[in-house]
Formats: structure tokens, sequence, C-alpha cells
């Protein structure tokens, strides 16, 4: 994160135009960490979109896969509704979780709302959202991000953007990741634990995008991660720290 906030500095006076106002859908791979707090790290398919219809939209530009509706209520000043995929847990992708038998968490979705304000600082085009996201299964709890994105470079072929993002748990949603409870400890021999409320992690990189002709573009992200509060000292944190990248294909209209 700190690495994303020095970045702003010396390429602001890089960047020229804010992300072109066009549509793109494609896949691509993503190498990541089995869970946040996993030492294993696991590579996977994606898809990737970016959609501004007006009022729907759909995207994985902001952090997740979502989709909703939004309007304007002034310039450059969006509030929204979301659906969105929520990831799992899963022990086949962990030995660690596979060797102390910790149950599954299924993937599922969230629902939410979401305040985004769009505007340039000098020649800099950014984006602060707030995002609220309860999941759609009742014992993952609700979680919220606050995200600032600055464009700092934006050439003819290539784009770049920096960003840092904050997100906080409420209890259920850090019990049901980092909980350890008294039956699972006697299940599994990890010792119980009761995470609360409080921040969840803080994220910080580097997106980009290049454009290979006037249809097809390349798209991608760098990623560092980190866990903070009763979910870094949870059991069932490995490590505090985690990387996710990504590059995928897209097709652009």
């Amino acid at each position: 994160m700190a690495l994303a906030l020095l970045l702003i500095v010396p390429l602001a006076a890089f960047a020229q135009t804010a992300l072109p106002e066009y549509t793109w859908i494609g896949a691509g791979v993503r190498t990541r960490p089995a869970y946040d707090g996993s030492a294993a790290q696991r590579t996977d398919l994606i898809p990737t979109v970016r959609y501004y219809g007006g009022p729907w939209f759909a995207r994985t530009t902001q952090g997740i896969l979502e989709g909703g509706a939004r309007m304007e209520l002034a310039r450059g000043l969006n509030v929204g509704a979301q659906l969105a995929y929520e990831g799992g847990r899963l022990a086949s992708e962990s030995d660690f979780l596979r060797s102390n038998n910790v149950p599954d968490i299924n993937p599922s979705a969230s629902v939410g709302l979401h305040v985004e304000w769009d505007q340039k600082l000098g020649p800099m085009p950014v984006t602060l959202l707030a995002r609220g996201r309860r999941f759609v299964d009742g014992d993952r709890g609700a979680q919220a991000d606050l995200r600032f994105t600055a464009v700092v470079f934006g050439g003819r072929a290539i784009t770049a953007a920096v960003f840092v993002q904050g997100t906080r748990a409420n209890s259920k949603s850090n019990q049901s990741f980092y909980g350890v409870t008294p039956a699972q400890s006697a299940a599994t021999g990890l010792s119980a634990y009761s995470p609360g409320s409080g921040a969840l992690y803080t994220a910080g990189g580097l997106l980009w995008g290049v454009d290979l002709s006037r249809e097809w573009i390349v798209v991608g992200n760098l990623e560092a991660r980190r866990l903070h509060g009763d979910a870094a000292r949870s059991p069932l944190a490995e490590r505090a720290s985690n990387h996710y990248a990504s590059a995928s294909l897209a097709y652009r209209f």
C-alpha cells in the first residue's frame, strides 16, 4: 500500500486522460492465495468485464465481480446498488486447512450499496468508492470497503492506475472466516477463537491495460494485501501478507 501511495506523486504528471468510456469483456488467469492469510498460492481462470449502460453496470475493475444499477446525483457523484460474487475457503486448496480438518466455506454472493466519486486532481483522474456488502448467506455477515484509485499514466496504448483499499468486517463476518468454535476446536485440534469486528485488511497495487488493437486489449493487476486485527491473530491465518496478480485478454466495443 505504501508503494502505491509513493507512485502517485512522481507519475501524476504523466496522467493525461481518464479510462476511456468503452465496454470490454474477456477472461484471463489469476494467481491468488487459497484464502487471505493462507501460505498456499493457487492459479485459476477469471472473467473480466467493464460495462456502464446507464443505469446498469457490471465490472471487475473495483476489486470484485459485481453488477447492478446506479444513478448520478451530481456531476461525478454516483450512488448505486450491487450484487457481487464472493469467494469461499476450500480445504482442497490448502494443505493447512486439509490437515486440520477445517470445514469449507462455499463461494457465495453479497448485496449492497455504494457511493462513487469520480473527479480530477489537477491532471490526474481519481475515483473514491465507498461500498457496503452484506452476504446472502446470513452466517457470513457484512463488510465495508473504502477504495481510492488514481490514473497515473494514460498514453495512447498503455493505461496505468494505482489503488489503495481498506476493508472492515463485522464480528459475524470475521467469525465465519477466521473464527474457531469450541466444536471445531475439538474436531481440528486448533485453539478456539472468537474474533470481533474491525479492520479486516488493507490492500494496494497497480491496475494496467495495454491496447493490442482497436478491439483487443490486455488488462491486469498486481496487488499486495495485509490482514489486520483479529483476523491476523486467528489460528487460521498462517501469514499476514498475501499477493494477487492477473492478466486477461478482453474484447473492447
